[in-house]
């Protein structure tokens, strides 16, 4: 399967961009060379390695099971102090005392 022009002006639609013509080229040649390198993998002889859930599989604790595995690389998700919202909002441009305001940048 080969990405044409007609594929990424659509999926540029979807996504709000606006690509130039030499942008959009390199785009289809940039997915295309992708998809080439992905018909080249599955070409290769996969029958002899042993079936992974996850690239981190090798890197797990094995006398341990589950995430209790990975403990050793986390560590514990504790809340910090973090800004209150007028230190927050001190330095914005802009702002209604409760959010930023920021400029409309999709015109659609």
């Amino acid at each position: 399967m080969k990405v044409s022009e007609k594929d990424v002006r659509y999926v540029e639609d979807l996504a709000n961009l606006e690509l130039t013509d030499a942008e959009r080229a390199r785009m289809v040649k940039d997915l295309n060379s992708i998809l080439d390198y992905i018909d080249r993998l599955n070409q290769l002889d996969t029958a002899n390695v042993a079936p992974m859930t996850q690239v981190s599989d090798r890197y797990g604790d094995p006398a341990r099971t589950g995430t209790a595995r990975f403990e050793h690389a986390l560590r514990a998700d504790v809340p910090g102090k973090s800004l209150g919202r007028e230190d927050a909002l001190a330095n914005a441009p802009e702002t209604d005392g409760v959010f930023f305001k920021v400029p409309k940048v999709i015109e659609r």
